[in-house]
């Protein structure tokens, strides 16, 4: 599919502080993109310079071809046909939930208002609450008032800044699901910025990995958790750790388990030295297994303990298991390696 938006080499800085440096990334149409990072790593910059709050100092911002931003041009906002959802809601207090949602659509006719409104209240779920105010509303009710008044428009693109950071993690985890889907149900193309990464799991077709202004790897969440391109995303997503180890051949790396053997995004020469990530889903509880090692942490998640084990030359590993198998710390457990990825890195501290 053709790219709705387009970031080529993008660079922004505030005064002598650069921000972003050569940001590249692009988001097919009906498609959600995520900027995915800590804190501090530029992600609500790249918003800002999208939606044309910020100019670039580099590079370009292209909407369905068209350039919007370039050093000395800024398309103004209201010309980029963008809707915008922040983590505060930013809802007028003194309008109802129907009138929040009709404030974008004076130029419709009474007639085409009112049935855009009601689609968009069914769409969201808030028929019942329609005459409202949002002080009447939960937190969750609000979000879902805020995401349809910036579809209402019919934008071409949705731009969502933190959107659930200020709701608890259950509201998080069924409310990004639900907004997912109306995207998809509206066919708006998204950006999601947060810090979160079972929100951006849950949301985004494809995921940019933010770090000091810059992007680490755009990808699918498949990808990026089973295939990471740096150390960085590899620590950064998911769990796991590393274990020094020598490369036999190809897709074939000895660790202190044994041998390790899966399909290898890189090829590694025959003797080099690295760090092999193994994720908790790796290493399966076996009681019929000769390989022990012994509970130092266990983590209790309901469904699962997140075990810490020892291996029995010192290394450590992280396994899931079944909560039922409720072991004591001290105790030592079977387990066996399965790993269809083998991703490696050079040993820290090697060439």
């Amino acid at each position: 599919m053709s790219a709705l938006l387009e970031l080529r080499g993008v660079s922004h800085a505030y005064d002598s502080r650069q921000v972003l440096t050569n940001l590249s990334f692009c988001v097919a149409k009906g498609a959600v993109g995520c900027l995915l990072g800590a804190s501090g790593c530029g992600k609500t910059t790249v918003l800002r310079c999208i939606a044309g709050f910020e100019p670039v100092t580099a590079g370009e911002i292209l909407l369905s071809g068209e350039v919007m931003s370039r050093a000395g041009l800024t398309t103004p906002p209201e010309k980029r046909r963008i809707g915008m959802v922040f983590q505060d809601y930013a809802l007028f207090p003194h309008l109802t939930v129907a009138r929040n949602i009709a404030f974008g659509l004076h130029h419709m006719t009474e007639v085409e208002r009112a049935a855009r409104v009601a689609e968009l209240l069914a769409t969201v779920g808030l028929d019942q609450v329609k005459n409202r105010y949002p002080h009447e509303l939960s937190g969750g009710q609000q979000q879902r008032v805020a995401l349809a008044r910036a579809l209402a428009p019919r934008p071409d693109l949705m731009l969502l800044d933190e959107p659930f950071s200020n709701l608890d993690v259950e509201m998080r985890e069924r409310l990004s699901l639900e907004v997912r889907d109306i995207l998809k149900q509206q066919n708006t193309t998204a950006v999601l910025v947060t810090h979160d990464q079972h929100e951006a799991f849950n949301i985004a077709d494809e995921i940019g990995i933010m770090a000091g202004g810059s992007i680490e790897q755009w990808d699918t969440p498949y990808k990026l958790y089973h295939e990471p391109g740096s150390r960085f995303v590899a620590d950064f997503i998911g769990q796991g750790v590393f274990l020094p180890g020598t490369v036999l051949n190809g897709n074939r790396i000895r660790v202190e388990p044994g041998i390790l053997q899966g399909h290898a995004a890189h090829e590694w020469p025959q003797g080099s030295v690295v760090d092999v990530l193994l994720r908790p889903d790796d290493i399966l509880h076996d009681d019929a297994s000769p390989l022990q090692a012994q509970v130092l942490h266990k983590a209790f998640r309901g469904a699962e303990f997140l075990y810490t084990l020892q291996l029995p030359g010192g290394g450590r590993v992280l396994s899931l298991v079944p909560s039922h198998h409720n072991h004591a710390i001290g105790e030592k457990i079977g387990i066996r390696i399965e790993i269809d990825h083998l991703v490696a890195f050079p040993r820290h501290g090697k060439n």
